[in-house]
């Protein structure tokens, strides 16, 4: 499984922060591993160049082979937090769509 973390350019972020996303989103997501060929991470600001201690955008766009992309969205204070959020709900879409497709 490839996962790949992106920011927008309201996002202070270094290599280490980002390894750290990285293993959250391969933590929460493990139980799906060999069926995932790549995780999108994209983390942005809510608030954009308004300021602010606002809220934290992240999106994952996750590819499981031969199926249609899931894409999922949460919003926090902090950005671990929506990380957390936005991989949580990426578990019940993916058991959704593909629990789905083992019952028939």
């Amino acid at each position: 499984m490839f996962v790949r973390v992106s920011t927008d350019n309201q996002i202070v972020t270094d290599a280490g922060a980002n390894a750290r996303l990285e293993a959250r989103v391969r933590d929460k997501l493990k139980r799906f591993e060999k069926r995932l060929t790549h995780v999108e991470v994209h983390v942005a600001d809510a608030n954009g160049s308004k300021g602010g201690n606002g809220d934290k955008k992240v999106s994952l766009e996750l590819r499981a082979n031969g199926h249609a992309p899931v894409a999922v969205h949460a919003e926090a204070t902090r950005i671990d937090t929506a990380v957390t959020a936005a991989a949580d709900k990426a578990l019940r879409a993916l058991d959704h769509a593909l629990g789905k497709l083992q019952n028939h």
